[in-house]
Parts: C-alpha cells; structure tokens; sequence
C-alpha cells in the first residue's frame, strides 16, 4: 500500500475510532493495525486492549523511584 492510502486508511480508521469512543489514540490505533496486518487475531488483540485498560494502575499506587542520597556530605 502506497504512504497516500496508508495513510488515509489511518485517517478513516481513527475517525471510526473517534465515533465509537473507543479512547484510542492515532499512534495506538496504527500499532493495532499493524499488528493485524502481520495476522495477530483482531478478537484476541481487542481482549488483551480490554484487559490492560482494566489492569491499569492508578496513579496512587505507582510509586517512583528516588535517586540514592548519601546519608552525609563531607
């Protein structure tokens, strides 16, 4: 497919998305049909994007690292 269609397809794809309210971003959307296109099942891939979106973490519960501080300063 040449860059103009790929991208176009993209286009109409993330539109459908936009409609459907699925929350998918253009980046997302072009990684899952990407993925699609090398043959990974198009129900198996919606149900792991179901699962993450019910695994993710709250924003309380991720904590970050902090940098070692030495405990004194000479």
């Amino acid at each position: 497919m040449d860059p103009e269609a790929a991208r176009e397809s993209l286009d109409l794809a993330f539109h459908m998305s936009n409609i459907l309210d699925t929350g998918l971003d253009r980046h997302i959307l072009s990684l899952l049909i990407a993925l699609c296109d090398l043959g990974v099942n198009p129900e198996a891939l919606a149900a792991v994007v179901k699962e993450l979106r019910r695994e993710k973490p709250s924003s309380s519960s991720v904590s970050s690292p902090k940098p070692a501080v030495p405990s004194s300063v000479s």
